[in-house]
Order: C-alpha cells, then sequence, then structure tokens
C-alpha cells in the first residue's frame, strides 16, 4: 500500500499521486483549487465528539488512537477506509489534513492504522 502524508495547506508535489482530504471540515481559508484535493473522504474522520475530546492534545494520543480505530471499524468509517484501500491498491495516495501539529492528527493515525492493517 503506497500511502503518504501531507498537510492540505502545503503545495501539491509531483509524487502526491491522489490526494485525498481526510478531515471532517474543509480546511480554513483554503480554496478547493488551491488544495488539488481529489477525493474528500469525510467519513474517515474521527467523529465530532471524539475529535473535540481529543483537541490536539499530545497527553491524549494514545487514547485518542485507541477510540479513533474503534470508530473505523464501524460503518461509515469502515466504508471510507476500505475505499482508501481500493485506492491505494492503485497508486500512490496521500492523505491530507489541516491540523498544524504532525505528529498528532487524525490523518497520521489512519495512515498508521492502515499500514499496520497492509
Amino acid at each position: 500500500m503506497d500511502l503518504a502524508l501531507r498537510r492540505v495547506y502545503d503545495p501539491a508535489g509531483p509524487d502526491d499521486g491522489l490526494r485525498v482530504l481526510v478531515d471532517r471540515l474543509w480546511p480554513r481559508g483554503l480554496s478547493k483549487a488551491r488544495a488539488g484535493v481529489g477525493e474528500w473522504l469525510r467519513e474517515a474522520a474521527p467523529s465530532a465528539p471524539l475529535r473535540q475530546w481529543f483537541g490536539h492534545d499530545p497527553a491524549r494520543w494514545a487514547e485518542f488512537r485507541r477510540r479513533y480505530e474503534a470508530e473505523l471499524g464501524a460503518q461509515p468509517a469502515a466504508a471510507a477506509v476500505a475505499r482508501l484501500r481500493v485506492l491505494a491498491a492503485r497508486g500512490r495516495v496521500t492523505l491530507l489534513y489541516a491540523a498544524k501539529d504532525e505528529a498528532h492528527n487524525n490523518a497520521r493515525a489512519l495512515w498508521e492504522f492502515l499500514l499496520a492493517e497492509g
């Protein structure tokens, strides 16, 4: 599975492949043309209550990942995960996120989940 991570605010690179936004909300101040998003999978994002509970607090990272992985196994997130697997089987997929913290965000957790699952 060929997956990459990138902030949606970063310019598209030649090696990005299909750019897939995996946030529930559209990034502030970013036009759709500038974002270069090929697909937006809102369903792959954590639920609003989980996102609000996490609040990008690194101290909650391990518990956030555990809860998020549980959500990824249930519908509609499971369908979005299946879609990402299909897309990644066809070629490179770059998961896009808006968070400033590159180490503690839902796209990184999703990326790690997908790579662990194979």
